[in-house]
């Protein structure tokens, strides 16, 4: 038994997927790259350049008489836009704008109140006043974010001079900032951009093979049902998925199947119907022959009417014959190679022998792949159709050309064209733009229907278009062979 994953459990399966791992590598970030508390916000290249800074402060403090530390300082803020500070680690304020230390700043300044980084206790502290080394790193730093107002604070530790130990001795430097950047020494935005980055093309190669099973599926039940639309009813959608979409692919080859059997159906009985009218209208004829030889004059007029009736009927049992029989025998169909102007030519020898209103223009080297018969009916039909409805406005077109492995059969009329709302009915069968039915306006709507399918057993495809400023313009498209086609290239 195949289970089933819905589609929306998949998206969401995934997505919780992708924040977990993406959790877990900023995670992973974190502990490699940053330090615990406010410090992690310390970069390496961060951390390196507040230590650089303070070192040049230091040297430069121990170069400078104490009297001009606040100009040091100054200079500093003026330069990176915060403030700076000197405090004693007994709490007192030795250089900078005169402030007072939130409590938890304070407590941070004091914290290493009678240590010597790197140097041990001082004199006379330690037992027996030995020296004792201290497992502190040389400038040792922190940050704190206070609020009320907000503010972050950077410290760092630095040693007493080497020279002069009792000139400078243990103090804390600090930095004031009203933004987390802090003038560019505090947080350092390009890590955290390529970090989120990296989590973005991560994201994106990670959703990818989802996105794309998805569109492709998509995709191809878009095609499978265009073509099927189209009357290739033999479309089938792969249907492999175990989702909605996978069970969308299965009614979709279920209903190709289902339609092809309906249109087949309706084929075979419309070919079944106008096959066993063909006798009661082929004695409708004979009978009609014998009372016309016995009829006077005065009912001579009667079976003209009742003849051109039977005629009608007739023509429209042929034209379901025609269609239907060009729809059943689509798969046994053998191609071959047709010559476009001889076809042309048998046309119009059939059609409308000697008439003046069709205007050839086809190149007696263009051969096609197409069934003779089949051909020769649906441009029949066209013909027929053109003389019909656009004779009068001007002459019929009959053009070829090659595009590629393709060849382009077309017939354009002057005439008034059609509704460009009924383009894509007019091969329906039985579609008419008039409502009415009758001899004066044309038969009962299969003409273009026969085109369609003999051209499609003939694996070619059918279009209509409007012609400016008027007429109406068909194009088959047929395979072309492949002897013809190259030769023209060349």
């Amino acid at each position: 038994m195949n289970l089933r994953f819905p589609l929306y459990a998949k998206i969401l399966v995934w997505f919780f997927l992708n924040l977990l791992v993406l959790g877990a590598a900023f995670y992973v970030v974190f502990q490699i790259q940053f330090r615990t508390g406010m410090g992690s916000f310390l970069m390496t290249q961060a951390s390196d350049r507040i230590q650089a800074i303070s070192e040049v402060i230091h040297a430069e403090l121990n170069a400078t008489p104490n009297a001009a530390w606040n100009d040091v300082l100054k200079r500093f803020r003026d330069a990176y836009q915060i403030q700076f500070y000197l405090f004693a680690s007994d709490g007192r304020q030795v250089a900078g704008e005169t402030i007072e230390l939130p409590a938890e700043i304070l407590a941070k300044v004091t914290e290493r109140r009678g240590l010597f980084p790197g140097r041990g206790p001082p004199p006379g502290r330690g037992p027996n006043r030995s020296p004792v080394t201290a497992p502190v790193e040389p400038h040792p730093k922190f940050m704190l974010h206070t609020i009320h107002p907000s503010r972050y604070w950077m410290g760092v530790w630095l040693p007493p001079s080497d020279r002069e130990p009792r000139r400078l001795g243990p103090v804390t430097l600090l930095t004031m900032s009203s933004s987390l950047r802090g003038g560019g020494l505090f947080f350092e935005a390009t890590p955290w951009l390529v970090a989120g980055f990296g989590g973005l093309l991560f994201s994106l190669l990670f959703w990818f093979p989802l996105v794309r099973g998805i569109t492709r599926s998509i995709t191809q039940m878009t095609h499978a049902t265009e073509a099927i639309a189209e009357g290739r009813f033999d479309t089938q959608v792969p249907a492999g998925r175990r989702d909605e979409l996978g069970r969308l692919g299965q009614a979709i080859n279920r209903m190709a199947v289902r339609l092809a059997g309906f249109v087949t159906g309706q084929k075979r009985f419309l070919g079944d119907i106008a096959h066993e009218l063909c006798a009661p209208i082929a004695r409708l004829q004979v009978a009609l022959g014998i009372l016309e030889q016995r009829a006077d004059d005065k009912q001579q007029a009667y079976v003209e009417d009742v003849r051109e009736e039977v005629q009608q009927v007739s023509s429209l049992v042929n034209e379901l014959l025609s269609f239907s029989k060009a729809g059943l025998q689509q798969k046994s169909i053998k191609l071959e190679p047709v010559n476009l102007a001889a076809i042309v030519r048998r046309v119009i020898e059939r059609e409308a022998p000697g008439s003046q209103k069709i205007q050839v223009l086809v190149d007696d080297s263009l051969d096609a792949l197409a069934e003779p018969d089949l051909l020769a009916r649906a441009l029949a039909n066209l013909v027929r159709n053109a003389l019909g409805y656009a004779g009068a406005a001007g002459p019929v077109v009959i053009s070829a050309a090659a595009t590629g492995d393709q060849l382009t059969l077309t017939v354009a009329d002057s005439g008034p064209g059609v509704p460009p709302e009924t383009l894509e009915q007019i091969f329906d069968p039985f579609f008419r733009g008039e409502p009415s039915r009758s001899r004066d306006t044309g038969g009962a709507g299969l003409g273009l229907a026969i085109v369609k399918t003999c051209v499609e057993a003939c694996q070619g495809s059918v279009t209509a278009r409007n012609r400016q400023p008027s007429g109406l313009q068909v194009d088959l498209v047929l395979k072309g062979d492949a002897r013809s086609c190259g030769a023209l290239r060349k």
